[in-house]
C-alpha cells in the first residue's frame, strides 16, 4: 500500500502544487530549505493522507455494510411477497375450478 501511496502523493505534488493546498491539513513542503525539515514535512503529509484514506475506507465500509443489510432485508421481503402471491394464485385457481354437482 505504501508503494502506491507515495508515488501518488508525489504525482499530485508535481502535477498541481497549488491544488495541494485545497486539501485541509497538507503543508507546503517546497518552502523548506533544510532537507531534514522538508523530509519531515513530506512524511507528515504522507501520514495525513494515510489517516484520511483510512477514515474514508472505514466510512465507505460502513455504508456498504448498511446497504448490504438493507439489500438482504429487501430480498427477504420479496421472498415473502412471492410466497404470498403463490398462495393467493393457488387459492384463485381453486376458486375457478368447476365444482362437482352434488345430487
Amino acid at each position: 500500500m505504501m508503494r502506491f501511496l507515495v508515488p501518488m502523493a508525489i504525482a499530485f505534488a508535481i502535477a498541481a502544487p497549488a491544488a495541494a493546498q485545497d486539501i485541509r491539513g497538507l503543508e507546503v513542503c517546497t518552502a523548506e530549505k533544510d532537507m531534514a525539515r522538508r523530509t519531515s514535512c513530506l512524511q507528515s503529509n504522507v501520514e495525513f493522507l494515510h489517516q484520511t484514506l483510512d477514515k474514508q475506507s472505514r466510512e465507505s465500509r460502513k455504508r456498504l455494510d448498511a446497504l448490504s443489510r438493507e439489500a438482504a432485508a429487501q430480498k427477504a421481503a420479496i421472498a415473502a411477497l412471492k410466497a404470498e402471491l403463490a398462495k393467493l394464485q393457488r387459492e384463485l385457481a381453486d376458486l375457478k375450478k368447476p365444482k362437482a354437482d352434488k345430487k
